[in-house]
Order: structure tokens, then sequence, then C-alpha cells
């Protein structure tokens, strides 16, 4: 079964219970405790990004709400649906955000007292997109956002004698792949073919799923393409078949048992922190074919209307946003790519790093950010995934070709607008 990006579990426990105590709002008294929720699925660098804020905002407690990704969203979303109780702080993941502004249940950020637009200079622009609705509230601000990039292991391109600046297309990652399966048993492209489709349609265009007309384009030569691409590399058994965020996942990275996997320069966090860190040194990135540079993932926050806290709340959300120390902490630690684009001006972004011997990559990561175009996004794109991500999974499994897939995905996701 496909799955899409998801927690450690270990993760989460070992985050759980944490307590921090943060600030109060200019216009709370000194002395006046105020408690927030913060609901979030955190990173390794959660707890010290919030003590940061401790620092500078000391009445305000924070108590994290934490759950696996997936669970986080739905939750919210049945909760906003039902009218229960929501955190003071929602975070969000990018793929979920149109869906939830639709919603109609988070504070618009861009009037007073909040002003968020007024950020729209400081931070990158693509985000704000995004956490727009077709009204212009603007219901969330990005915390940090996500270059795509290929992790690739330098050390089995290495016993192969193949240079990465050869490997250009995805047809090149095709052939390299024949050749690292050959080399030995257990050994493949990439853990998850469904990646290849991922990277093939996040950045290819400035639709996601609908034009700027307002007309649906899943069933076009960019998804196609995208499908019968992923279809091939699974008919020549280039991929493991293995689901993100699994053991048998983890095995294989840390084995080097896979050549490449595309993500989020978020991955990196987690390879060096629990995933695989015995591989220092031994990982590299790239950048995805040229014309494909997209999002994958990034992260915002909003204020659900029914909080009682909005003061502090927006406080906590305008620290994480905009303030550098944090942002550049997040990033060092866990690799959440900062939203502050500034900060990509800093001396350290040409420094080598250890874990990916000594490449440079945060100007790799840069330079994509850089490239990124502001997507259209609608109300209807978490469904609209769920529905595509069903049938990238029948072509995998032989049920259907490209083309029927894609046919029966349109009529099924316009017959569910329509009701």
């Amino acid at each position: 079964m496909l799955k899409r990006k998801g927690v450690s579990v270990l993760l989460v426990m070992a985050v759980l219970g944490v307590l921090i105590f943060s600030a109060s709002a200019s216009v709370l008294a000194q002395d006046e405790q105020v408690t927030i929720t913060v609901g979030t699925w955190a990173d390794e660098s959660f707890e010290e990004a919030v003590a940061l804020f401790n620092e500078k905002y000391p009445n305000i407690k924070v108590e994290l709400q934490l759950a696996a990704i997936n669970d986080h969203h739905d939750n919210l979303l049945t909760r906003l649906a039902a009218g229960g109780e929501v955190p003071d702080v929602a975070y969000l993941e990018d793929q979920y955000i149109s869906t939830l502004a639709a919603r109609g249940g988070f504070v618009d950020l861009s009037q007073p007292p909040y002003n968020g637009d007024e950020y729209k200079d400081e931070l990158v622009g693509y985000p704000f997109a995004q956490a727009t609705t077709e009204d212009g509230e603007l219901v969330a601000m990005p915390t940090d956002v996500a270059p795509g990039t290929i992790f690739y292991r330098h050390d089995r391109l290495q016993e192969l004698g193949v240079n990465i600046e050869d490997i250009k297309t995805f047809e090149d990652w095709i052939e390299v792949g024949k050749k690292f399966m050959a080399s030995g048993e257990n050994r493949w492209l990439i853990g998850d073919v469904a990646n290849i489709y991922t990277m093939m349609i996040n950045g290819s265009s400035t639709d996601r799923y609908f034009n700027e007309e307002g007309e649906l384009v899943v069933n076009s030569e960019r998804f196609l393409k995208a499908m019968k691409t992923a279809k091939e590399i699974r008919d020549m058994g280039l991929d493991a078949g293995i689901s993100e965020w699994t053991n048998e996942w983890y095995t294989v990275l840390r084995e080097g048992q896979v050549l490449m996997q595309p993500s989020g320069a978020w991955l990196g966090g987690h390879l060096k922190e629990w995933i695989a860190p015995e591989t220092d040194g031994k990982w590299r990135v790239t950048s995805f074919p040229k014309g494909y540079d997209g999002p994958w993932g990034g992260s915002f926050a909003g204020i659900p209307k029914s909080s009682d806290n909005k003061e502090a709340a927006w406080k906590f959300i305008k620290f994480m946003s905009t303030n550098k120390e944090v942002q550049w902490k997040n990033f060092e630690i866990a690799n959440m790519f900062p939203a502050v684009e500034s900060l990509y001006y800093k001396d350290a972004f040409e420094e080598k790093l250890d874990f990916y011997g000594g490449q440079k990559a945060r100007l790799v990561w840069k330079e994509t950010i850089m490239n990124i175009p502001e997507i259209n996004t609608s109300k209807h794109d978490s469904m609209i995934s769920d529905i595509m991500w069903t049938s990238l999974g029948e072509v995998l499994e032989g049920t259907k070709a490209p083309k029927q897939a894609l046919e029966d995905a349109e009529r099924l996701i316009l017959r569910r607008i329509r009701r």
C-alpha cells in the first residue's frame, strides 16, 4: 500500500511529554501566566526552538499535543468539522494547507492585529500563495519551507564508477539503477517508486491539479508520463516496493541497498539523528532533473478561530516564522529549511557539511528553493491527492493502464466536486 510521509513512532514517543515554557504577549501583564496548546507532529529541533521562544516570552506555557503527521491532520479536520476542541496553534503541512484553509476554521492572519502579509517581503514568497484562500484570507504563516532534493549514496556510485554529474535525467537514474541492481543481491534504485511519481508531479508545473482557469488537469501528459515512468521502474524490479517510514525502509537506507531517496531537505535531519547516523559521510544531495524543481513538504502554523488565547498564539507563530535565531537553529538541527530568505546569504551556507562528505549541501537546496514558483492550489487538493495515490497504486499493481487510471480518476474527482 502506498503511504505518504509519516513520523516515526519512536520519534513521537521521544518528544511526548515535553512541556516547554514560553512567553507572554506584550499586552499581557508581565506576571500573568498564559497556557497555549500547540498541535504538531514535531521534529528533532522543536524542543530547542520553543526554549528559545521561552527566553523572550517567559510567561506563556506551551503544551505540545503530538501525533503522527497523518493522524494530526485527520484529527484536526474532524474536530474543525464537528466544532470540537482544537489547539491554540495548529501546525499544518503543505499538502493539507489548502483543504484546511477552505474549511473556514482559522483566523485570517492578514488582518489586524496580526498583519501577517507584512512579512511577505521577509519570507519566501511561494508558501503565502499556498496559505491564502480564494477570498484572500491568510490562514497560516510558513514556519519552514522544503526544497525537494535527491539524497544519494555517494559510496555506492563510487563502487559503480559513476559520477553524479553524468546523471541528469530520470532515464539516466534508471540506467544507473540497472547497473546497481546487477552488482549484487537486494539492491535497488529506490525504496518506493511512488517517490519518482511525486518528483515528476510536484515541481513540473505551476498547476497542481487545476490550471489558472480552474480546469482540472490530472488527465494530462504530465501525469501520464509520471505514471508510465513509475510503472516502468516497478516492472524492471528497480524499486524495493517498501513504503516510507517503515523498519524495512530504514534498513535499506542504512545498509545502502538503495541508491537514492528523493524527499525534502528535512529528511537529512532524520537520517543524521536517528534513521541512519552510522552512514555519516556516505550521503550527498543533488537537485531533481532539470525542469522538476519543486517543494517536498513545508510547514505552516495557524490559529483556529475557537482559540481563547489568540494573542499569545500569534506571538508564538510570529516568533517561529520570523525569528532568525530560531529559524537557523531549526535548520542546523533538523534541516528544516528557513522561511526567512535573508538567512540564505549567511556565510554558513558555504560550509562543508560532514554528514554529506564535505559537500556544500545548503547551496544545492538554496538554488532549488529560489526556483520554486507559486503553485496553484485549491480546497480540493487533499481529496484529489488521495484519489491520485489510489490510481497510482492501481497502475503499479497492474490492474489498470495509466491512461485508463487517469480517465477514471478525472471522472471520480469531478463527481466528488459536484456533490
